[in-house]
């Protein structure tokens, strides 16, 4: 276990209110976030997305599996400029949000409009790290992000605590991972947070994930 600070500098700070003020413009059209105060999405969105710069290697080459609203990678690339991002979501609106905002932003990065499953079939083996918040319970988690992660690399999974860590045990050794760390964190607001690493140590079953919503259905 690791305790983390957080700091966000002023350079840092005029991109993510350029983010916010995109992130609320276009949140009245496609609901991408309920919370919209900005001391919330400054803690509970920027800061908590860019504490996984702790974990994230040097030049990496990072997934974002689900990317949402582009929590964690757009706010970890804004931290973290040496890695290199792809921000993968099923659904295509997000995907244009965050095509747009990065433009914004100034930033690179690789956009794919695909379901995680799907995604995983072409481009196994393919990342240093797999990130994910707020998609789902640890061990489909880990299903969904296992296959395109490299050997020795690692999954950096977002959570509040290690509550989901048991119930994930049997997934981890089926996908050929070990948890290998865990950052503990408090919000601004004093909300706690935790970062899970799993190391990847063998390669994935073939059949992982599987399609077809099975991993939600009949989770590892």
């Amino acid at each position: 276990m690791k305790d983390i600070v957080i700091h966000i500098d002023g350079e840092l700070n005029a991109k993510l209110q350029i983010y916010y003020e995109y992130l609320l413009a276009e949140n009245e059209k496609y609901n991408l976030t309920a919370i919209t105060d900005r001391d919330e999405v400054w803690n509970k969105h920027f800061a908590d997305s860019i504490s996984g710069a702790v974990a994230i290697p040097q030049n990496a080459r990072v997934c974002d599996i689900g990317c949402g609203a582009g929590f964690p990678s757009v706010p970890l690339k804004l931290a973290r400029d040496d890695i290199d991002i792809t921000l993968v979501d099923s659904l295509a609106k997000r995907v244009e949000f965050c095509k747009t905002l990065c433009a914004k932003l100034g930033i690179s990065a690789t956009f794919v409009h695909c379901r995680a499953e799907d995604f995983a079939k072409t481009h196994s083996q393919t990342y240093d790290v797999a990130v994910a918040r707020a998609v789902a319970p640890l061990n489909i988690l880990l299903e969904y992000t296992a296959q395109i992660v490299k050997i020795g690399g690692m999954i950096v999974a977002y959570k509040t605590d290690l509550s989901e860590v048991p119930a994930a045990e049997n997934a981890a050794r089926v996908l050929g991972l070990q948890l290998d760390m865990h950052y503990d964190f408090s919000l601004a607001d004093g909300s706690k947070r935790a970062l899970l690493v799993y190391r990847k140590t063998a390669p994935t079953p073939s059949k992982y994930p599987r399609g077809q919503n099975k991993p939600r259905k009949n989770p590892l």
